[in-house]
């Protein structure tokens, strides 16, 4: 099933927006899933034309396209608690204002309501990102969290994101929530229950990223059966997992990335545990046929090697077909 492959540009927003789009066109990506932060995307200016048309202007350049669009920083200070630091570290002035938490969490969901009308601007229909949660905190269940404690938590979810999902339904666009930790729904069965929580609005699905339910243990390609009616969207990324030691833990003890003493790590497409052959065949087998974006994290090789090389790997395998015909039909002694 020909699907575009796209380069997620969030790992690439140090760079100018028009050279992500020269190299990604060089290497002969379709299009690009773009991040609204850097000089990249800039949603605020959504009413625009000028300023939206130059973005197209590039991408055309460069013959690429555009499908998704990406504002995950702001939809993790939405539904976070505590706002802190870490949060600082990734916002943008507007969204931080003066760290107020309450105030910063306001300015986020405003913020993710101009992404969905930044999309429509741009002619795309699917948002991913992340919501944040009030209730990762909890994760450990010590100090012990109460039944009460982690429903106030879902509410406060739904609460924060029906104003938001009015705004994307108003302008014709969906959210692919990231399954994610740190994040409301962060395995199967926190999903679930967001997805209840939420009331299963059509404007909420799911970006499946396999590379988080690995290191988990979950089964990524079960997933997309049970939830295929929600598949939005799908980053193709990896983990390698390195826990048979004894030693490296699942929670890789505040390492940083690519030290060997991690239990786990990110990792260039096909490099790692992602049963990707298996994937491909169920995402053909669900109908799926959007974009499959490429978010190359790998602390242990270049980029410049990664991403051309991350292409051609989805590539080969996602350009299976489906028999046009049983195999087996040969067999009949019909004529």
């Amino acid at each position: 099933m020909p699907r575009p492959i796209t380069l997620f540009t969030g790992q690439w927003a140090d760079l100018p927006f028009d050279e992500v789009a020269r190299l990604a066109g060089e290497w002969g990506y379709d299009g690009l899933e773009i991040a609204c932060w850097g000089d990249h995307l800039d949603v605020s200016r959504w009413d625009d034309e000028e300023y939206v048309q130059s973005r197209r202007d590039i991408l055309e350049k460069n013959g690429l396209q555009v499908w998704t669009i990406s504002n995950h920083l702001a939809g993790q200070a939405v539904c976070d608690d505590p706002i802190d630091q870490r949060h600082r570290d990734i916002l943008n002035d507007r969204v931080w204002g003066d760290g107020d938490p309450e105030g910063v969490r306001q300015r986020a969901a405003e913020e993710l309501k101009m992404t969905a009308r930044m999309a429509a601007a741009l002619g795309v229909t699917t948002v991913t990102g992340f919501t944040g949660s009030s209730i990762w905190k909890a994760v450990a269940m010590f100090p012990p969290a109460s039944d009460e404690f982690i429903e106030a938590g879902y509410r406060d979810f739904a609460e924060r994101f029906h104003p938001i999902l009015d705004v994307f339904e108003e302008v014709g666009v969906r959210f692919a929530h990231e399954v994610h930790p740190s994040e409301i729904a962060y395995d199967y069965w926190t999903t679930k229950r967001t997805l209840e929580a939420i009331g299963h609005r059509e404007s909420f699905g799911l970006n499946w990223d396999p590379s988080h339910m690995v290191w988990q243990d979950l089964d990524p390609v079960g997933f997309l059966w049970d939830f295929q009616d929600r598949i939005y969207h799908v980053h193709c990324k990896d983990t390698k997992k390195r826990l048979d030691n004894g030693r490296n833990g699942r929670l890789s003890s505040h390492l940083a990335w690519a030290d060997p003493r991690r239990g786990w790590d990110f990792i260039s497409t096909g490099h790692g545990d992602v049963p990707w052959e298996n994937a491909f065949r169920m995402l053909n087998a669900i109908g799926y046929d959007g974009p499959l974006s490429v978010e190359w994290e790998d602390a242990g090789m270049d980029r410049l090697v990664g991403a051309p090389e991350a292409l051609e790997f989805v590539r080969r395998l996602s350009s299976y077909e489906p028999s046009a015909a049983a195999f087996d039909a040969a067999f009949s002694t019909k004529s």
